[in-house]
C-alpha cells in the first residue's frame, strides 16, 4: 500500500470546535472513489456526510463510532491526498474530509469495530441519525431507496419490528444491590455532547437575568383578525415574537453581537434563533435575513426553517449565526422560564404562557389583562443590565403595540 496520509475532522462551521463521528461508512482496505461517503459527522444535531475528494484506499481508522473529537484531529489514514495544518494551509471548503486543521492523535479502532464496519452501507443522513440514536446497525436494514439506499422509513420499520418481538424473560432474582425501579443506560453520543455543552455554557458564560410581562390583548385581537383571512398565512405568537425581537435588534445593534474566543463579533444581518422541541431533543435553528421582511414573510421563512428542524433535515446554515434565541414554552403552562444561553450566542428570551388576570386600570377599577411572562438572559461579558433592560422593554413595547410589526424591518 502507498504511503498513508491523514484524514482530519473537518471544520463545518465558523463556531465548530469538535464533532461527533457518528458512523464509519468504510473499513480498512476499502477502495474509495472521489465523492464516496467516508464517514458521518454530527454537529449540533445535524448529520454531515463527509466525502472523499479523490480516489484512494483506506489504511486505518483511528477514531471509533460515537466518539467526539476536536476539529483537526486525525480520524483515519488513507492513500489519498495528505494535508498540512491550518497554520500553513488555508482552510478548504467545508463538507469534504480534507478540511484543513491542526492535526492531533486518536486511538486505533478495535478489531471488533473494524470487522463490524466491513460492509459499506448506503443510507440518507437522517436514516443514519435514527439508527445511531436507537443503537441499530444499518447492515441489517433493507433499503427501499434507489440502489438499495436506506431511508428513514426503513429504519423506523426495523425499529417497529424489534419492538414487536417478545421481551426477554427477566431473571427471577435481580443482581445483589440492584433496585427494581432503576434503568441504567449509557447516553448516546448526541446526548453526551448536548449535556457537556449545556454544562460548559452555564459554567463559562456569566448569565444575568431580567424578567417582566407583556400585556398582549391587542396582539391577540390583531392575530385573530389576520387569521380570519383564509387565504393568508396563519400567524402564531412565535411569528410576532420573532418580528419583535428582530426589530429590536435593528434598533439596538449592540444586542446583535456575540463574544467568541476573546473577540466581539458584530452581525450585520438580522437573524433570530427559535428553540424547537423534536424527537431528538431540543434544537435551535436560526431564522435568517429578516431585514426588510414583513410579518407574513417572517412567518413563512420561520415555518420553513422550523419545519426542517422538526423533520430532522436542518442544514448547517440553519444552526449557525444569530445573537439571540427565542425559547417559547407557553404551550406547557408555565409563567416564567429562565433559559440557558445557546453558545456562541449572547442572549436568550424565555417566553411563558399567556395568563388572564385583573389589575387596576387607568380609573382604578379592575381590568382584565392578558399577560405573557418574558425572561431575558444575557451574557455579562458583552451585555449589561441597562442595555438588556432597554432591549427587553423595547420587545415588550412592540408586542403591546403590534400594528408596527406589520411593517417591514429596516436596518
Amino acid at each position: 500500500m502507498s504511503a498513508l496520509n491523514d484524514l482530519l475532522m473537518p471544520k463545518l462551521g465558523l463556531t465548530m470546535t469538535e464533532g461527533l463521528l457518528a458512523e464509519w461508512c468504510v473499513a480498512p482496505g476499502d477502495r474509495v472513489s472521489a465523492g464516496d461517503v467516508i464517514f458521518v459527522v454530527e454537529t449540533d444535531k445535524v448529520a454531515n456526510e463527509i466525502t472523499a475528494e479523490a480516489d484512494g484506499v483506506i489504511g486505518e481508522l483511528l477514531v471509533g463510532q460515537g466518539e467526539t473529537v476536536p476539529v483537526g484531529a486525525v480520524v483515519a489514514r488513507w492513500t489519498g491526498p495528505g494535508h498540512a495544518s491550518a497554520a500553513t494551509t488555508a482552510p478548504q471548503q467545508p463538507g469534504t474530509a480534507s478540511a484543513s486543521a491542526v492535526a492531533s492523535g486518536g486511538r486505533p479502532a478495535s478489531p471488533a469495530e473494524a470487522t463490524a464496519r466491513a460492509g459499506r452501507v448506503v443510507a440518507t443522513p437522517f436514516a443514519r441519525r435514527l439508527a445511531f440514536e436507537h443503537g441499530i446497525s444499518l447492515a441489517g436494514v433493507g433499503g427501499s431507496g434507489p440502489r438499495g439506499r436506506i431511508k428513514a422509513a426503513d429504519v423506523r420499520a426495523a425499529l417497529a419490528a424489534v419492538a414487536a418481538q417478545p421481551a426477554p424473560v427477566a431473571s427471577a432474582q435481580p443482581p445483589a444491590g440492584a433496585r427494581r425501579c432503576e434503568v441504567i443506560r449509557t447516553p448516546s453520543g448526541v446526548e453526551q455532547t448536548v449535556a457537556r455543552r449545556m454544562v460548559e455554557a452555564k459554567q463559562q458564560v456569566p448569565h444575568f437575568y431580567l424578567s417582566s410581562e407583556a400585556e398582549i390583548s391587542e396582539l391577540l385581537s390583531l392575530r385573530k383578525r389576520l387569521n380570519a383571512d383564509e387565504g393568508a398565512l396563519r400567524l402564531t405568537l412565535n411569528h410576532f415574537l420573532i418580528a419583535a425581537v428582530a426589530r429590536a435588534l435593528a434598533e439596538q445593534p449592540s444586542q446583535n453581537r456575540i463574544w467568541r474566543d476573546g473577540e466581539i463579533i458584530e452581525f450585520s444581518t438580522l437573524d433570530v434563533g427559535v428553540a424547537v422541541s423534536t424527537e431528538r431533543g431540543l434544537i435551535a435553528p436560526v431564522v435568517h435575513d429578516l431585514a426588510g421582511r414583513s410579518l407574513d414573510e417572517i412567518g413563512r421563512i420561520a415555518n420553513v426553517t422550523v419545519g426542517r428542524a422538526r423533520d430532522g433535515r436542518s442544514t448547517r446554515e440553519d444552526l449557525q449565526g444569530g445573537a439571540i434565541t427565542i425559547s417559547n414554552a407557553g404551550m406547557f403552562d408555565v409563567t416564567y422560564m429562565t433559559s440557558i444561553i445557546n453558545p456562541p450566542q449572547s442572549a436568550i428570551l424565555g417566553v411563558g404562557s399567556v395568563r388572564e388576570l385583573f389589575r387596576p386600570g387607568p380609573d382604578g377599577a379592575p381590568a382584565l389583562r392578558r399577560e405573557m411572562g418574558l425572561v431575558y438572559a444575557g451574557d455579562h461579558r458583552i451585555h449589561d443590565g441597562v442595555s438588556g433592560l432597554k432591549f427587553l422593554n423595547r420587545v415588550i413595547a412592540l408586542l403591546q403595540d403590534p400594528y408596527c410589526l406589520l411593517r417591514s424591518i429596516n436596518i
